[in-house]
C-alpha cells in the first residue's frame, strides 16, 4: 500500500503542471472502463460532460476522470486527455468510431501570481494531453498537477491522497485538489481540522489540539465579509468493489462528508466543491453492509487526503503568495 488512489488496481494518476503559469491539470486514468458518478455541493461549479454521470444517464462508464486549475480556461484539459485515449484506442463504441467518455471538473486559480496572460489558446489542452501521457501508479503531492496553483484562506493548498481497506478487503482511495474558501487547519494552527482521522502521522503526526478556544470557531473565508468566487475543492473517491451508477452515486454524497470534517468552511455558494466517485468492480459486489462502510471510508479519506494536500504543499514563488503549512509550521514536528 503507498496510501495513495492507485492502491486501487487498475488506476494511473498522472500531473502536468507549468511553473510560470502556476497552474495544473491531474488526469485519473482507468486502465478498463469504470462505474462513475458525481456529487455537487458548492454553489458555483464547473465540469465537462458531468450531466451524463447521472444513475439514470445512458453511459454506464467511463475512461478517465480530470480535476483542472483555469477555473473556465480549465476545461479544455479534458480534450486533452480525451485525444491521448483516443490515440490509444480507448472510448466508448459507436459504430466503428471510438469517442473517450472524460468527465472533469475545474477550480479557480487565476490570481495566484502566476502569468496567465497567454495568447490565443489556453494552455490547458496541452497540459491535460501531457497528464495523460504521465499517468503512473506513482505520483507526486502537494504543490503539483491541479494542486499547483491551489490555495486555502490562510495557506498554500495543494493535491493530498490516501487509501484504506475496508475489513473484508475492498480499497477505498481519494485524490483531492484543495483550493478552499475557508481553512483547513484550527485557528492559528498547526492542527488540521481532520486531526482526528490521521493515519501513520501522514500530516505530521501531531494529534488532537485537545481543546481550542472559541476564536478558533470564527469564520475567516477568502474575501472576509465579501467572499470572492476564488474556490472550488474538487475531488475523485474510488473502490475496487462493483457498484452501479446509482450506489456510485450514493458512495459520492457520502465522500463530502469527509470535505465538511477537513475544511472550514466547505460547500459554500461561492465554490463549486465537487466529488467524483468511480467503481472498477474487480472485488465484486459489496453487501449492503461492506457498502457502508466503503461510504464511511471514502468520507474518512477524503478528509486525510485534503489535510494530506495542504501538509505536502510548497509555496509558490511569487510576491505576497500563501505560506505553506511546513514553513509555517514545521517546528511543532521536532
Amino acid at each position: 500500500m503507498k496510501n495513495l488512489i492507485t492502491d486501487i488496481a487498475g488506476l494511473r494518476i498522472g500531473n502536468a503542471h507549468d511553473t510560470k503559469l502556476a497552474s495544473g491539470v491531474t488526469a485519473l486514468i482507468f486502465d478498463e472502463p469504470a462505474v462513475a458518478s458525481i456529487a455537487i455541493h458548492g454553489g458555483a461549479p464547473g465540469g465537462r460532460d458531468t450531466a451524463l454521470l447521472e444513475p439514470d444517464m445512458t453511459v454506464g462508464k467511463v475512461d478517465a476522470l480530470v480535476l483542472s486549475g483555469g477555473s473556465a480556461f480549465g476545461l479544455d484539459s479534458m480534450g486533452g486527455v480525451q485525444a491521448h485515449l483516443r490515440e490509444i484506442g480507448r472510448g466508448f463504441a459507436i459504430g466503428d468510431m471510438r469517442v473517450p467518455i472524460v468527465p472533469g471538473a475545474i477550480l479557480f486559480d487565476l490570481l495566484n501570481g502566476g502569468d496567465k496572460n497567454w495568447t490565443h489558446k489556453p494552455p490547458y489542452w496541452d497540459l491535460g494531453y501531457e497528464a495523460a501521457r504521465n499517468a503512473s501508479p506513482d505520483f507526486k503531492l502537494g504543490t503539483v498537477g491541479a494542486g499547483y496553483g491551489a490555495t486555502t484562506v490562510n495557506l498554500k493548498g495543494g493535491l493530498g491522497s490516501v487509501s484504506a481497506k475496508t475489513t473484508n478487503g475492498f480499497t477505498v482511495g481519494a485524490i483531492v485538489a484543495v483550493n478552499a474558501i475557508g481553512s483547513a487547519i484550527i485557528g492559528d494552527g498547526p492542527h488540521f481540522w481532520a486531526t482526528h482521522y490521521e493515519r501513520e502521522s501522514e500530516y505530521g503526526g501531531l494529534g488532537s489540539p485537545g481543546t481550542f478556544s472559541a476564536d478558533a470557531l470564527k469564520l475567516i473565508a477568502k474575501g472576509g465579509a465579501s467572499p470572492r468566487n476564488e474556490n472550488t475543492t474538487i475531488a475523485i473517491v474510488a473502490t475496487d468493489a462493483a457498484l452501479d451508477k446509482g450506489q456510485a452515486k450514493r458512495l459520492a454524497v457520502m465522500a463530502h462528508d469527509g470535505m465538511g470534517r477537513a475544511l472550514r468552511p466547505s460547500h459554500a455558494a461561492f465554490d463549486g466543491d465537487t466529488v467524483f466517485a468511480a467503481a472498477t468492480g474487480a472485488k465484486g459486489a459489496p453487501s449492503m453492509g461492506e457498502l457502508l462502510e466503503i461510504g464511511t471510508l471514502a468520507a474518512d479519506c477524503l478528509a486525510r487526503a485534503i489535510a494530506r494536500g495542504v501538509y505536502e504543499a510548497t509555496a509558490l514563488p511569487f510576491p505576497g503568495a500563501l505560506p505553506d503549512w511546513r514553513t509555517t509550521f514545521g517546528a511543532s514536528l521536532r
